[in-house]
């Protein structure tokens, strides 16, 4: 692969495969169970307070968000998975990219289970300064990549996986943040057998 080429890779490239196979993903993905994670996550944070669930996907945990009390935002880079997820929902989800977020101190807590692994280190560090200045201080954050070394292709999408050491290094540099916990659990696992990284951190208080 080219310079050219790789120049050319980010994760919009992801996007095309889910406007193509939205209703399927919605389907698989919607009785995945997080309840373990997602419990972890919101005792870090106040009843009633503002998540925002970046790349939501199906909306399975924005609901599961609503359903718990708290005012949710939600966004999905693939129009038709915005859609589907409104409608799952009930809330107006909008066809957004990561790229587009522009808010300060906006969120109490923020979600991206699995929104951000199509992300090359290039654009992946800049996602993160977007995401880390729209949490409020002492926020919450959850992220969560496939877990493993480089990156592949899989059909028409880039992957892009962590290990505790690569993610760590990189939390390091983008600074300001405490990791509260980062594990690889056994029960959460793609729908091909690939396990998951997961992480939270708090934003620090005077950051």
């Amino acid at each position: 692969m080219s310079n050219a080429d790789v120049k050319k890779i980010n994760s919009l490239n992801s996007v095309p495969y889910y406007q193509a196979n939205a209703q399927d993903f919605f389907d698989t993905t919607i009785r995945y169970d997080l309840s373990q994670i997602t419990t972890l996550f919101l005792s870090y944070l106040s009843k009633g307070s503002k998540i925002l669930d970046a790349g939501c996907g199906s909306g399975r945990d924005s609901k599961y968000f609503l359903t718990k009390g708290y005012d949710v935002v939600a966004f999905d880079g693939a129009q038709k998975l915005a859609e589907l997820a409104s409608k799952f929902t009930g809330l107006s989800v909008y066809h957004r990219y990561f790229s587009q977020m522009d808010e300060e101190q906006e969120y109490d807590g923020i979600w991206t289970s699995a929104s951000l692994l199509h992300m090359p280190k290039t654009e992946l560090f800049g996602t993160l300064e977007k995401l880390k200045k729209a949490l409020k201080p002492k926020g919450a954050w959850y992220m969560s990549f496939r877990y493993g070394h480089g990156d592949h292709k899989e059909g028409d999408r880039y992957f892009y996986d962590q290990t505790e050491e690569s993610l760590t290094k990189i939390l390091e540099q983008l600074g300001g943040i405490t990791i509260l916990h980062m594990s690889v659990p056994d029960n959460l696992k793609s729908r091909r057998g690939f396990k998951f990284l997961v992480c939270i951190v708090r934003k620090d208080e005077r950051k």
